[in-house]
C-alpha cells in the first residue's frame, strides 16, 4: 500500500484504535505513585494509566524530573522543577530560536503541555506575552500541575480540549503557535494533515508562524509526506536539524520572508542576550535551511 493511502488508512481507522487503547488501558490493573520505586535508575514519582496512556514521571539524583508516556517511551519533558527558564532536552533549547522570524510576539498557542517546560519558559522571559495551551490529556495536566512546577495565571492558560477542535473554534489572531503534540509514538494524524494545516494558517496573525516538532527521516516514515505537506500549506518553510535524538523542527510563515543561516544566528545571539536566557542559543542551531532544499522524494501530501 502506497505512504500515502497508508496514512489514510491510519487516519480512517483512528477512531477505532483510539477505542481499542482504552479498552486496553482499562483492562489493565491500575498503576499507583510509589516514591520508593526506581525505573530508568531514577526514582518513581508518578506511574499512572489516564484515558489515553499510560503517564511516568521519574526524579534524577539531581532533581531533575521526567515525564514519558510510558515506560519505554521517549522523554516528553524534562524538567527543573525550581528553575521555570531551565530547558533541558535538545528541541526545547533549539526552539526559541524561531523567535528570529517573529520578534516580539504577544499572543501563544501551544498544542501539547507535557511537562510544561516551554509555557513556563516563554512565561517567565517574556513578561507580556499570553499564551495558551492545549493538553488533550486531562491527567497530563494534573501531573505538570501537581508535580512539574506548572501554574496558570492570567497570562497563562490551559484548555484540555482535542489540539485541531480548538484551532477550528478560535477566533485567531496568534502570532506563533507551536504544535508540540506527540502521543507514545507519533504525532496524531489529524494533527499532520493539509486541511489541518490550513486552519493552523488562518489562526495565525498576519506575521506570525507555526513551529512544529517533528521526528526526523531515519525514525519517521511519513518525514518526507510532512514535508511536502508544510510546503503545501505555507508560503515558506525552513527546517532546525536538531541533533539528538533526531528531531527537526519546522517552522512555517503565511508570508515568503528570506532568512539565511548568518541571519537566524545573529538573531538568536540577540534575543539571547536581551532576554537573559542563560545559555547560547546560536550554539544550539546545528542546522537551518529553507525546506524547499531538502529532498521529499517519494513523498505526498497528507490529507484528511
Amino acid at each position: 500500500m502506497p505512504s500515502g493511502a497508508l496514512f489514510f488508512f491510519r487516519t480512517a481507522l483512528a477512531p477505532f484504535l483510539i477505542r481499542a487503547r482504552l479498552d486496553a488501558l482499562a483492562s489493565r490493573p491500575p498503576l499507583r505513585d510509589d516514591p520508593a520505586a526506581m525505573t530508568h535508575g531514577e526514582r518513581v514519582l508518578v506511574a499512572r494509566h489516564s484515558a489515553f496512556q499510560a503517564i511516568l514521571l521519574t526524579e534524577n539524583a539531581a532533581g531533575m524530573r521526567t515525564l514519558r508516556f510510558g515506560a519505554g517511551g521517549h522523554s516528553q519533558s524534562v524538567i527543573k522543577v525550581d528553575d521555570p527558564r531551565h530547558l533541558e532536552l535538545p528541541y526545547a533549547r533549539v526552539l526559541p530560536a524561531c523567535l528570529a522570524f517573529v520578534r516580539n510576539p504577544l499572543r501563544v498557542l501551544i498544542v501539547g503541555l507535557g511537562g510544561g517546560t516551554i509555557p513556563r519558559f516563554l512565561h517567565s522571559h517574556f513578561p507580556q506575552m499570553r499564551i495558551d495551551v492545549v493538553e488533550l490529556d486531562q491527567e497530563v495536566l494534573n501531573v505538570a500541575r501537581e508535580h512539574c512546577g506548572f501554574e496558570e495565571d492570567e497570562r497563562m492558560r490551559v484548555s484540555v480540549d482535542d489540539g485541531r477542535d480548538f484551532i477550528e473554534a478560535s477566533a485567531g489572531g496568534y502570532d506563533i503557535i507551536i504544535l508540540d503534540c506527540f502521543d507514545a509514538e507519533t504525532i496524531p494524524p489529524h494533527l499532520a494533515t493539509l486541511e489541518f494545516l490550513h486552519r493552523v494558517r488562518r489562526t495565525l496573525s498576519p506575521g506570525g508562524m507555526v513551529v512544529a516538532n517533528i521526528w526526523g527521516r531515519a525514525s519517521n516514515p511519513l518525514y518526507a509526506h510532512m514535508l511536502l505537506t508544510y510546503r503545501a500549506a505555507f508560503a515558506d518553510v525552513y527546517v532546525f536539524d536538531v541533533p539528538q535524538p533526531g528531531t527537526k523542527l519546522f517552522v512555517g510563515l503565511p508570508a515568503k520572508r528570506e532568512m539565511s543561516r548568518e541571519e537566524v544566528i545573529a538573531t538568536a545571539r540577540e534575543i539571547c542576550r536581551r532576554h537573559q536566557f542563560g545559555y547560547d542559543l546560536s550554539a544550539s542551531i546545528a542546522g537551518f535551511r529553507d525546506a524547499a532544499l531538502e529532498t521529499a522524494r517519494g513523498g505526498s501530501v497528507l490529507r484528511d
